[in-house]
């Protein structure tokens, strides 16, 4: 799972928004046809060559290119929007507006299930690196290599799944990788959730220096049997030579992209060698870095060793970095973008219907058509559990399940997608998407356990000890009621991303009605890097952060909605420190055994792990009318550039 702006936006212009067998399945979702912005082609002539400029989220670019990213960089800016296009994971997901997994794009071909679902064969399809070496069974257990060691730093990592649960690796060719796995699991949810983390990478990137040939450690050509790991109270360590080598190559191209392993939170000094370094040069996906800014101005080029079906056409992508949506709709109206984005307050006219597009602004719709990207994710909150804000006891408020349904019954959504983002999107009331629509979700979660009631919220806090002081600040009258001292008052601070006029709308909003029953938050604007970088799993006295909002999560590379990543404990991406031991058993026998996805839905979306949020379109896109190949936009937030081209 990823995090976007607005986008994994987090969202990116407007408010943010199975089934176990060995055979091949088809995740059961309906294509929305309104939404895709298709529309009747007139006879056109395909243009070679051009270039194609996409507007970044604002506050939000690519900030880390390395693909085995940690929490603060694992976003669709960077995974999604950036390394991919240069890095092809081992499969590709996404066929038209449908979250399902694409063949013809990957890597490898479906693997197969054996042993009763303990033993899983995946077999090549034939790619080269842009160096001209062959794309290897050895280059997957490359990864592997260092998800043994550095699965603690790997954001998608989830305590007991990949690679805990893999008992061996073996390569009998260059193109086929087994794995032997310490249990039975649900084959579709290994290769939707498990086998999706990984990226191939090439024996260019097996040094310690710019200097050392390719290949030049012995991580990248080891076996995954002999590298040794292990687990002591400080963590992972190496247990033999070739795992420090391995830990060794990680530390070094993990500071080559900006990230010291030893001071996680020191910043990204790296950009200057983002496009002239000889290790990120060394591709196998359709496109090369060319140029790259600290502002997240960047250009990539057409990678002429690309083996994949679609070969580029433009000759150059641009991305484009914007502080606000204001700046970019300006760029909008002089037509400098090709692919951009309207703010939703800049839309006249709301939707008839989430997958029913309204009228185009009239000053852009001559240029351009107008498309809504709805992504295969979810809208929400975190509150940080173990947060030592409000005097020390937020974290402890927060384990309060009746202040959690305090705090969402006194949202209103159908209000505020009417309201703030004209129409287009659906209420969130759990964590299962909604759009596109899916076999997944369910009536339970579709209802909405905790509709807005201001009332009934009010009533909650006096039942359960607190002094209400409308529109000032309540306190705790009667600590074995409130779960906290008596005197504790309601005083939180929130974190939002910035740059998006719709965010700050449903902020103001969302603060006023708390205020209203005495629930006092101060809400600060940040950047989407400074704020989702801030929210960071923690605990102790330094673990401030208390709420965070910095729009939501996609699918990927988990694409199945299980919830490992979100709300299992320990998980890297649980940024609150959600804990439930019940919730994770259901996780558990969800993917390990053949309990249904339902009861874990219906049961999060009652217990309230994050608070949830409508989940409008991650954005709101405008083509421009000389582009072609853009839509369907991929509802994992995936840029295909090598799709588009110019038409005249």
């Amino acid at each position: 799972m990823r995090s976007f702006h607005g986008r994994r936006g987090l969202l990116g212009g407007a408010l943010i928004v199975a089934v176990a067998g060995s055979m091949i399945l088809t995740l059961a979702v309906a294509p929305v046809s309104s939404a895709t912005g298709k529309v009747s082609k007139p006879h056109v002539t395909k243009v070679k060559g051009g270039t194609a400029y996409f507007a970044e989220p604002p506050g939000g670019s690519p900030n880390y290119i390395f693909p085995f990213a940690p929490f603060r960089y694992f976003s669709v800016d960077n995974l999604s929007q950036f390394q991919m296009l240069m890095y092809r994971p081992l499969y590709w997901f996404g066929n038209g507006s449908n979250p399902t997994i694409n063949l013809s794009d990957s890597l490898a071909k479906y693997p197969t299930f054996s042993n009763g679902g303990k033993t899983v064969t995946v077999d090549l399809n034939s790619y080269k690196w842009s160096d001209g070496e062959t794309v290897t069974s050895q280059d997957v257990v490359f990864w592997m290599n260092f998800m043994k060691l550095e699965k603690d730093t790997w954001a998608g990592y989830v305590p007991g799944t990949i690679p805990d649960d893999v008992a061996s690796i073996s390569t009998p060719n260059a193109k086929t990788v087994v794995f032997k796995l310490t249990g039975s699991v649900n084959p579709y949810w290994w290769v939707y959730n498990e086998l999706s983390q990984i990226t191939p990478l090439p024996m260019a990137w097996d040094v310690t220096t710019l200097s050392q040939k390719a290949g030049a450690q012995s991580c990248g050509k080891a076996s995954y049997g002999s590298v040794v790991a292990k687990s002591t109270k400080a963590g992972i360590v190496p247990g033999n030579a070739i795992a420090k080598s391995c830990v060794n190559v990680f530390d070094f191209l993990s500071k080559e992209a900006g990230y010291d392993p030893t001071n996680p939170k020191g910043s990204n000094n790296a950009f200057a060698r983002y496009a002239t370094s000889k290790l990120w040069q060394v591709v196998d996906g359709p496109w090369h870095l060319t140029s790259f800014q600290p502002s997240g101005l960047l250009t990539m080029k057409p990678n002429p060793s690309y083996s994949g079906p679609v070969k580029p056409t433009l000759s150059a992508f641009t991305e484009l970095p914007f502080t606000s949506g204001t700046s970019e709709f300006n760029d909008l109206v002089t037509g400098n973008i090709s692919v951009g984005y309207i703010p939703s307050e800049d839309i006249t006219v709301a939707a008839p219907s989430p997958t029913k597009v309204g009228p185009n602004n009239s000053r852009v719709s001559g240029k351009y058509n107008l498309v809504p990207w709805y992504t295969w994710g979810i809208t929400y909150f975190p509150l940080n559990f173990n947060s030592v804000d409000d005097g020390g006891y937020a974290g402890a408020i927060y384990h309060q399940l009746y202040f959690r349904q305090v705090l969402q019954m006194l949202i209103n959504q159908p209000l505020l997608i009417k309201k703030i983002i004209k129409g287009y999107g659906v209420p969130g009331y759990g964590p299962v998407p909604v759009l596109p629509k899916n076999s997944f979700v369910t009536k339970f979660e579709e209802k909405n356990p905790y509709p807005y009631n201001p009332a009934k919220a009010k009533s909650l806090l006096v039942e359960h000890g607190w002094t209400i002081n409308a529109n000032g600040t309540d306190v705790c009258a009667t600590a074995s009621k409130c779960g906290v001292p008596k005197g504790t008052p309601l005083n939180f601070q929130m974190l939002y991303s910035s740059g998006n006029e719709a965010t700050v709308q449903t902020v103001d909003a969302e603060v006023s009605s708390w205020s209203a029953v005495g629930i006092h938050v101060t809400a600060t604007a940040e950047t989407f890097d400074e704020v989702y970088g801030t929210s960071l799993p923690c605990k102790g006295s330094t673990c401030t952060w208390s709420m965070s909002w910095w729009g939501g999560w996609s699918y990927s590379p988990d694409y199945w909605p299980s919830g490992e990543d979100l709300f299992e404990t320990g998980a890297a991406s649980n940024a609150g420190s959600y804990s439930n031991s019940f919730m994770d058993s259901l996780i558990k026998a969800t993917n390990f055994g053949t309990s249904t996805l339902a009861r874990w839905e219906n049961y999060t979306a009652t217990v309230l792990p994050v608070i949830w949020e409508p989940s409008g379109a991650y954005s709101l896109v405008e083509v421009a009318k000389n582009l072609q190949g853009v839509t369907p936009l991929n509802p994992l937030l995936m840029l295909t550039p090598e799709n588009w081209y110019f038409t005249r």
